[in-house]
This record gives C-alpha cells, structure tokens and sequence, in this order.
C-alpha cells in the first residue's frame, strides 16, 4: 500500500526554490498551500519585503494542541526563526532572512516542510514521555482535528493508546474500512513487534467511556496500542510520523478501492455489450437468397 508524504511536498519545493536562488534577485510570493485536515500554509513576504520568507499555518485544532505543549515544542524546533502570528487566522508563523540563511539550508527546508507534523507530534511527545517514566495519566487528551472526528490519546503504565473517530460518507465505505482494518489485525501474525490495532462501528471502545464520543451508523473507531517499544528513542519519530496520518491514509485508499472497482466493473459491462452484440440473432421474416442472388423461400 502507498504511505501519504508526511512532509507538504509543495511547500518544500517552494522553500527549495528561494533559498537556492542564484541570480541574487528576490522575487515576491503570496502562495496558499493546502493541506490534509482542512490545514492552510501561507507563503508570502511580511511588509512587501522580498528579501524575508515567512511561512505560515493554519490548523483549526491548535487550541487543542496547545494544551499539550505544542508552543514549546515549535519554539524548541524552530527557535528564532519563529515570529508572530502573521494575523489571527494563522496560528504559527515562520521567518528566513533571505540573504541571510543558515548553512543547513537543506535541513531547515526538511524542517519547514514538516510544520504540520512537528505541531501533531506535541500531544505524542508529552504521553510517550509520561509512559516512559511508568506513570499513568488520567486526563486524556482529545484532538478535534476535523469536523465531528476526534483523536484521543491516553498513557497507562504499560502502553499508550491511540483512538481515532473517523466518519463514512458511504455504506461502500464502511465495509472496505472493515476489511482493510481486517489487514492490520491479520498484520500481527507476520510481525510480532506490530501494535495491536482494534475496529468498532457505532459504538465507542470502552477506554472512552465518559467522553463525548460520537454514537452514529456512519462511525468507526480505530485502536492502536503501542508499547515502549514502538515509541522508544529509535522509532519514536517513525512512529509519529506513520500514526498522524493514519486517518488520511485509510480514506485515501478506501477511495482508490472504490475506483479500482468501478474501473473492473466498466471493463467487465464493456465486455459483456460485446459479448451480446456479437450475440443478436437474425430476423426470421428476412428472405434467403441463393449464391445467384435469387430468392429462395422455404414452404
């Protein structure tokens, strides 16, 4: 199956493009990149000033993250180079001084390109860390991340546990979600290091019981538990980077499903009209005709 980018792949083409600039001469940008989430990256230069570069997010879910440390997991990343909030319908903005960048250009572009992830990653960081030290934290942590679907993250003791709430447009929708979360379950067998990956339709799993959890026909929860040794200090970041887009990476494919399907089911129809047009059968009122061309007519 294909994993979805974890880094914006327009974002750090653009970023690539101005800091590598050879000619010396700065152009100006004003560019909105979208993203998975209903996330929006704005591109421009603060105050007309074509030699400044600064980039600018919008996550409608960051009050959530917030709560999690996200400030100061973005300032320990990003250091000086963050600025304020270019206006309050972005959340976190970041500036480069065009004619001043660092050596590490190729790094920071890495960097910048994974905003959206390093701001997900807070509320990841915080429970790793709180397992880690074998506590167990009551609070659990609720991420609105998109209309009516919620990730919830939790640490016990002995593991942490991921929760997502993802809605089904379509009843085609809920059945190949079963069966891909059907993969992940069998995926255990082949993997013995694989986290425990649980599905339930309608009703929530118990660990959100007094939450507010949504109870619909249209909704899923996905479980992962994951034990130290999926978030220790060798796979954490692979962990966060894979666990952050799982959402987006089911639909994606629950759609590429969907067209694979109705791309068989339009080859097939295609073949069965040929089928019965080679099929149809000759009138009996048309009269026979001889080699000669004579009429030849059977009484």
């Amino acid at each position: 199956m294909i994993l979805l980018e974890t880094q914006n792949r327009v974002l750090e083409e653009i970023l690539r493009l101005r800091f590598d600039n050879k000619g010396g001469k700065h152009e100006g940008i004003d560019i909105t990149v979208a993203d998975f989430d209903g996330v929006l990256f704005h591109i421009s230069n603060p105050d007309g000033d074509k030699s400044k570069l600064r980039i600018s997010i919008s996550l409608k879910f960051y009050a959530d993250l917030q709560k999690h440390g996200a400030d100061g997991l973005i300032q320990k990343i990003y250091g000086e180079h963050v600025v304020a909030a270019e206006s309050s319908m972005y959340d976190i903005s970041i500036q480069f001084d065009l004619d001043n960048l660092p050596d590490n250009k190729e790094e920071w572009i890495t960097k910048v390109a994974y905003l959206k992830r390093n701001c997900f990653a807070s509320v990841f960081e915080k429970y790793f860390d709180i397992q880690a030290q074998k506590k167990e934290e009551k609070e659990t942590a609720i991420i609105h991340y998109r209309e009516k679907e919620t990730m919830y993250v939790a640490a016990q003791k002995d593991r942490v546990t991921v929760i997502f709430s993802t809605l089904f447009m379509d009843d085609d929708d809920i059945i190949i979600g079963k069966v891909f979360m059907q993969e992940f379950r069998e995926g255990r067998r082949g993997s013995s290091t694989a986290p425990q990956v649980l599905f339930s339709h309608r009703e929530p799993p118990l660990e959100l019981k007094g939450q507010d959890a949504l109870v619909a026909d249209n909704v899923g929860y996905i479980t992962f538990v994951l034990f130290p040794r999926h978030f220790d200090a060798k796979t954490r970041a692979n962990t966060i980077d894979l666990i952050h887009t799982f959402r987006d990476y089911l639909h994606y494919h629950i759609k590429c499903s969907k067209a694979y399907l109705h791309s068989r089911m339009r080859a097939r129809t295609t073949a069965f009209l040929q089928v019965l047009n080679r099929a149809r059968p000759e009138k009996k009122d048309q009269p026979k005709k001889t080699f000669s061309g004579r009429a030849f007519v059977q009484k």
